[in-house]
């Protein structure tokens, strides 16, 4: 047949440009996944409208921090340091 191994010469003329198509489909899918990863952005509410002693009392009240590091972060956080 021609050396075409029976795909009339289509195989050559489009399988080039799809699989570089495909690479970069792939390629833009992984970055998105390793951004959305990263930033950690799960589509709550952005953290911009918050204050620091918002945050902190929010960390205290999951127990990511106990009493006395609480109290010593509100103390820098008055003072301004």
């Amino acid at each position: 047949m021609g050396g075409y191994n029976g795909m009339g010469g289509f195989g050559w003329g489009f399988g080039g440009p799809l699989m570089i198509l495909v690479w970069i489909l792939l390629f833009a899918g992984i970055v998105v996944l390793v951004k959305w990863l990263v930033t950690g952005n799960r589509g709550g509410p952005p953290a911009a409208g918050r204050t620091a002693l918002e945050i902190l009392e929010e960390r205290y009240a999951r127990g990511e921090i106990d009493r006395e590091e609480y109290r010593q972060k509100r103390e820098d956080l008055e003072r301004g340091v």
